[in-house]
């Protein structure tokens, strides 16, 4: 985004307020039946709950619910620089339906999504539709200065000016410059109030730093299990693969010692073997320090990383990479395997011929979108590996939202805090 639209001092130019109107548009035109949505099914299934139907149907609503509010999230601060860092309670992997619709009610964040919710379809819905109507109310009033007046009724009142004729039509078009010349100034400011409303709501009503506590803690849990099966697979691979290989190669080369003088032929077939088992070992070896960490990563970046991971799809990949510099090494490695992961995901899941991947850096965060034209459906959770991607983002304060309708097209977006250099 190259049009600066942030209040508060920041420069505005005629292309930040259209955008800033446009944007303002979608999101009315999204809010209103997407938190009406929301709001009545997840209503409907906490009533079944007592005769059994909502124990089912409440943990998928919910989650949805969850889905919908981080999006507004992602959007809150990529349009408007307003950060509103999610704070759901972690739900164990094995949770049976019971657990899982009691544990998500007795979240504090499901209910402060659920009370955004008819906030969002009312006042959001109006502080999202301001800009644009005040971009475009104007374009009426000059209209009606310029002789649209004539087909009006007798009487018309554009604002507080009843136009009557051609010397009310120009006051008309006085009041529609001086709206004009409000939007100047309030569009953006108008859109940032929007995010600012959703914030004051959705935000955690608990002490930052209670929160902050809260989040290093679940996420060094994550890290600590991340970790472990991390060094579990390696350990695995090694014993399964390349160490099977050079220990089957020692007993090929004992033999080839035995044979060497009493059948020649065999031992040389022995020695074409135990090459091709070092061979092989060695390529096992390498798919393995890959797996660890790249070694295009570590030389060349992320960019070039996440180019070279597109080539080996075996879907047609676009890539546009905009960054000035690199990340830290750990935040690059978070990123880099997030991305793979989506990536399978995509190509395993969606149904998708087409996968389109934006990496930028801006605002001191480290956005990565993936994009594809599958069947839709993937959700955050219930064994997806969307789940694992979350919490590697989460070891680093990151965020990932998905939108996925059924029916498609699935967007994925990931979001790390971190500074390039």
């Amino acid at each position: 985004m190259t049009t600066d639209t942030r209040s508060g001092g920041g420069r505005t130019t005629g292309r930040g307020i259209a955008l800033a109107a446009l944007r303002g548009l979608a999101l009315a035109l999204v809010a209103l039946p997407g938190a009406v949505l929301c709001f009545v099914l997840s209503v409907v299934s906490i009533a079944l709950i007592p005769i059994g139907v909502g124990i089912v149907t409440t943990p998928y609503v919910l989650r949805g619910v969850r889905a919908f509010a981080n999006w507004r999230r992602v959007l809150a601060a990529e349009w408007g620089g307003v950060r509103i860092a999610p704070s759901y309670r972690p739900m164990p992997e094995d949770a049976n339906p019971w657990g899982r619709t009691f544990g998500m009610l007795g979240d504090p964040a499901t209910w402060r999504d659920l009370r955004w919710l008819p906030v969002d379809m009312t006042a959001g819905f109006v502080t999202a539709l301001l800009p644009f109507a005040l971009l475009v109310y104007p374009l009426e009033g000059l209209a009606i200065a310029a002789g649209l007046w004539r087909v009006l009724p007798d009487g018309y009142w554009y604002g507080f000016v009843r136009v009557t004729g051609q010397l009310s039509a120009l006051g008309a078009g006085v009041l529609a410059l001086a709206l004009l010349f409000l939007a100047h100034f309030l569009t953006p400011r108008l859109l940032h109030g929007h995010f600012l409303l959703t914030r004051a709501v959705l935000g955690s009503d608990r002490g930052e730093l209670t929160e902050r506590v809260r989040v290093l803690t679940e996420t060094r849990r994550d890290a600590v299990d991340t970790s472990a099966a991390e060094l579990r697979r390696i350990e695995r691979d090694l014993h399964d693969g390349a160490q099977a290989r050079l220990v089957a190669m020692g007993m090929d080369l004992g033999t080839v010692e035995a044979l060497l003088e009493k059948d020649p032929a065999k031992a040389r077939a022995l020695l074409t073997q135990a090459r091709q088992s070092s061979a092989e070992a060695l390529t096992e070896l390498r798919e393995l320090v890959r797996g660890i960490h790249p070694p295009v990563l570590a030389e060349r970046g992320l960019g070039d990383a996440v180019r070279a991971l597109a080539l080996r799809l075996p879907v047609a990949t676009e890539v546009d990479v905009e960054l000035t510099g690199r990340a830290g090494a750990p935040v690059e490695s978070a990123a880099y395997f997030a991305v793979s992961e989506v990536l399978t995901n995509a190509v395993k899941h969606s149904g998708a011929d087409r996968i389109w991947i934006d990496v930028h850096h801006s605002e001191g965060f480290l956005r990565v979108t993936v994009t594809d034209n599958g069947r839709g459906g993937a959700v955050i959770g219930a064994g997806s590996g969307l789940t694992g991607v979350e919490r590697r983002l989460g070891t680093f304060d990151g965020v990932l939202a998905v939108s996925s309708p059924a029916g498609g097209p699935t967007m994925v977006t990931m979001e790390l805090p971190c500074a390039l250099s």
